[in-house]
This record gives structure tokens, C-alpha cells and sequence, in this order.
């Protein structure tokens, strides 16, 4: 929103007072400079606070080192600061990155002419800032899970006895006439949302009861055709990202049917919009499931590194295998690079042996053995 006189929120004319004489300018508007960029990505561009915090922490801890002013950055200055964040502090390569990103959106900002802090350091200094981050000197954004290594898919077989041991809960918690039999009923059925849906544990805990709609090319799957994710996960500042997942799974409908119409009224709060709800009313929290994933891990002697997430790690796994077009599959869990989607993959011995004779099948074909 542009404030009285035209002036768009952080530009030099709003953050310095025109005709008054500094005693030390350079220090004066380096720090007018950081409130107009602070004003500009609050205002301006709406960002949260707390991001917006950390990006200003960045710009200063560069600014100490450089021990320079901003109109006084190169590039070399950059190199510089990455070798000494890569080799004595081990930074990760998300972090740095973050680094890099805040520096640039920074330098961006100074730039940008209706900002006027080229002309403003031009008139006081006789010179001006620059963009010193440029692809060739910044960490590429090829992918946007950097995870654990160890981080892998739950086989077929893991899967189904982790389903096979969440459904045995339930009727061990009835039979048993224990209290919990709503609850291990809810968290069975999310494990298999999770799965079906290549959902995030936030995502999913997210999720109401309205967020699924008719698809009219699947008529079949009655109500459940498509899922509408609308707290999928945010890029740094910015308000979740939203996608539409299609059913692939049409064996996950029976189970949705049938949680929406014997379970969730159970818990008597016909107007809450929530599809995983609480014995108290409130909506189950991430630290709910992902304990409960613990504990059903640990009775199985499963791999301790497996966490809720490998579920959505063993949707693109699985989908994978069964042939599905891997741009189709990116698009269903919102992974905004083709990278990602290969990070989460990881077909099984069984998948690359087929394969790998499909690929020898079409090589050894008669019409091809002339080429050889």
C-alpha cells in the first residue's frame, strides 16, 4: 500500500527526512535503509514478522563481517562470507541458502528505482548499491526437501503391517471396552489419508470435512474424487501454498466413508469443521500422530528411522512403481521442482529388475539388432 505523496512503504523519502543534515550519514542510512526493506517486506509485501526478523538478523551479521556499507558491497565480499559459513561453522546447504536469499532480497530492495535509495546514496555518497548475488555465486534451488539422508519409503510390506497393526488397536481397544477405541480408530484412518493422499503430518491434521468434492471424470468415486490441501507447506514467508490431489487409491473412499459416517459423529460435535477431532472437540495436533506413529513403530521393531513423513515418501515411492507419469505425481504433492520428487523415491529391488529386463527386452528386439 503506497503511503500519502505516492511514496511506497520503505522508500528513502519516507525513512529520511529531506534537507536535514546528518552528523553521521552513512551509519544514519544504513539504518534507514534497514527499516524501509523491513517496512517494504511487512507492509509491502505482507510477510510475516518473525521471517521478516530473521532476514534482517542476516543482512547485519553481513554487514559486521563485510564491516562495509551496502553501497560499498561486490560479490567478492559474498564469496568470501559463504567460505567462511561452509568451512568453520558446517552450515547446512538450506542454511545457507537462507542466507543467500535475504541478501539478495535485500540488495533487490535498494535497487528497485521506486525505492529512490540509488538516488539517495548517488546524491550523498557518489555512488550506489548493487546486486552482488547472482546464479553463479549462490547455491542453486534444486530441491525443496534437504532432509535427513537416511529418510527413506516404508516398503509394501512394511506398510501393510503398520495398517494391518493400527487396525488391530481398534479392535483390541473395543474388545477390550478401553477408551481409547475413537481415538486408535481416528489415528488408523490417518495413517491411511496420510498414505492414500501423500500428505505432510500438518497437512493432514489440517484437514476438514469439506475439503474433498466430486470429480466429475471419476464419478465412481462419489464425494471423494478430489482432495483440495489447503495448508500445504509454505515457502519462507509466505501463506501456505494450496493443491488440489486427485484419488488415486480408490480403496482409501471405502475407508473415508466409512470413518465420516460411524466414527467422527461419535465424537458429538456435528458442527466442527475438523475431520480429525479430539474427545475434547479441539483438532488433534501433529505431536498426537506423530507419537502415535512412534509407538505402533516400536511394537512392530520397525526401523527406528522411519518417521510419519516416510508415508508420503512411500506414496511417490509406490506411485512410482505402479507406472504413473512422475510429472503427475509431483503435481499431486506439490513438490515445485522434478528434483524433490526423485529425493523421495525409492523403488525397490523388484521395480529396477523390471526395468531393467524391459529395457533389455526392447534392445535384443530383431529390428533393433541391426543397429548393433
Amino acid at each position: 500500500m503506497r503511503q500519502p505523496g505516492g511514496e511506497p512503504p520503505g522508500s528513502a523519502r519516507l525513512e529520511l527526512v529531506d534537507g536535514v543534515v546528518l552528523l553521521r550519514p552513512e551509519d544514519t542510512v544504513v539504518q534507514a535503509m534497514l527499516r524501509g526493506w523491513e517496512a517494504q517486506q511487512i507492509g509491502g509485501r505482507g510477510l510475516r514478522p518473525s521471517s521478516v526478523r530473521d532476514r534482517l538478523g542476516v543482512v547485519r551479521r553481513f554487514l559486521t563481517y563485510t564491516n562495509e556499507f551496502p553501497w560499498c558491497w561486490t560479490p567478492a565480499y559474498l564469496d568470501e562470507w559463504m567460505v567462511e559459513l561452509v568451512s568453520h561453522s558446517g552450515r547446512a546447504k538450506s542454511t545457507i541458502r537462507n542466507y543467500q536469499d535475504a541478501v539478495r532480497s535485500f540488495c533487490n530492495f535498494l535497487i528497485q528505482p521506486e525505492y529512490r535509495w540509488v538516488a539517495e546514496c548517488e546524491a550523498r555518497f557518489g555512488t550506489h548499491p548493487a546486486q552482488i548475488c547472482f546464479e553463479w555465486n549462490t547455491l542453486a534451488h534444486l530441491a525443496d526437501y534437504e532432509g535427513k539422508a537416511d529418510r527413506r519409503p516404508m516398503t509394501r510390506g512394511e506398510l501393510q503391517r503398520f495398517f494391518d497393526h493400527a487396525d488391530a488397536q481398534v479392535e483390541l481397544a473395543v474388545r477390550r471396552r478401553r477408551k481409547g477405541a475413537l481415538a486408535a480408530y481416528r489415528d488408523a484412518t490417518l495413517f491411511k489419508v496420510m498414505y492414500a493422499y501423500g500428505l505432510r503430518v500438518r497437512e493432514a491434521t489440517r484437514l476438514d470435512v469439506t475439503d474433498w468434492y466430486r470429480n466429475p471424470k471419476a464419478p465412481e468415486l462419489g464425494r471423494y474424487g478430489n482432495l483440495e490441501v489447503r495448508w500445504g507447506k509454505a515457502s519462507r514467508g509466505s501463506p501456505p501454498r494450496r493443491r488440489t490431489v486427485h484419488t488415486v487409491m480408490p480403496w482409501i473412499v471405502e475407508v473415508l466413508d466409512d470413518y465420516l459416517t460411524n466414527v467422527l459423529p461419535r465424537y458429538g460435535f456435528p458442527e466442527h469443521p475438523a475431520l480429525w477431532l479430539t474427545e475434547r472437540g479441539s483438532r488433534v495436533l501433529p505431536r498426537s500422530i506423530e507419537q502415535r506413529f512412534v509407538d505402533y513403530r516400536i511394537a512392530l521393531k520397525l526401523d527406528s528411522a522411519l518417521v510419519p513423513h516416510c508415508l508420503r515418501h512411500s506414496h511417490v515411492t509406490h506411485q512410482i512403481e505402479d507406472g504413473v507419469d512422475p510429472k503427475f505425481v509431483q503435481e499431486q504433492v506439490g513438490h515445485r521442482y522434478a528434483s524433490t520428487t526423485a529425493i523421495y523415491t525409492g523403488v525397490s529391488g523388484d521395480f529396477m529388475n523390471t526395468m531393467m529386463r524391459n529395457a533389455l527386452d526392447k534392445a535384443f528386439q530383431p529390428d533393433r539388432a541391426e543397429l548393433r
